[in-house]
């Protein structure tokens, strides 16, 4: 996953509008969850999303990267990070609301690690709570053999990172290459990311299988990827 590229990720995703994402998704809570007060984001990454939802909500934060944590808690010092595994992380208490955005999701890769993630986000959720998650692309939508290519030009920092798209059965494989340069030195390195391709069908036995409820999919979502969720019942531990 983000290893190298880790110090670098703001930057590497500076094109994306974290800010309207959340907007989306407070107007999206408002709709299906107004009475919520508190959230966990799941995968949160460097804490982008909580930036901009911690006034509106008690919020925490969850990722496997110490280093992209690192970068979180900088950023977001009075909010509560923590270092685990999504897959069977376990905070002890309960949420309104635990998301799980831009894909990470997929960073699972397999419907056995998909179930066991819903079966914890389930688990954190408050009787009546609400699970919502943004998926990677479906087998039907996923490209292969192309080459793809972004670029991050700033005053003393310029990265040029691309990547081929290939698929293994389930998975899509996406080897990126980064070549970035500051005043210093000019570096390059790889990273080898494998993302579990998973249909509609699979997210929706998923969060039958935590036990949520009233399971809805919009194909749309925050960023064109569509969006899942679904509720624990009102009266579930």
């Amino acid at each position: 996953m983000f290893t190298r590229s880790a110090r670098f990720y703001d930057e590497i995703y500076a094109f994306k509008d974290y800010g309207g994402a959340a907007e989306k998704l407070r107007a999206f809570l408002r709709r299906h969850h107004p009475e919520a007060r508190t959230l966990l984001d799941v995968g949160c990454g460097t804490g982008r999303h909580l930036e901009h939802l911690r006034g509106d909500y008690q919020v925490e934060g969850l990722d496997l990267n110490g280093d992209l944590l690192d970068i979180a808690r900088a950023r977001c010092p009075e909010v509560p990070f923590h270092q685990a595994d999504m897959m069977s992380f376990d905070l002890g208490r309960k949420f309104d609301v635990v998301a799980c955005l831009f894909s990470a999701i997929a960073y699972v890769r397999t419907l056995e690690n998909l179930r066991r993630t819903l079966e914890r986000i389930a688990w954190h959720l408050a009787p009546g709570g609400l699970a919502v998650i943004e998926p990677w692309f479906s087998p039907e939508a996923y490209w292969t053999g192309t080459i793809t290519s972004n670029y991050v030009d700033r005053p003393g920092l310029k990265i040029a990172w691309m990547y081929t798209s290939e698929r293994v059965d389930r998975l899509s494989v996406l080897d990126i290459h980064y070549l970035v340069g500051t005043p210093e030195s000019v570096e390059h390195f790889t990273e080898r990311h494998e993302l579990g391709l998973f249909t509609e069908e699979d997210h929706q036995a998923a969060f039958r299988d935590a036990g949520l409820v009233d399971i809805e999919h919009d194909p749309e979502g925050l960023f064109r990827r569509g969006l899942y969720w679904g509720k624990k019942r009102g009266n579930q531990p």
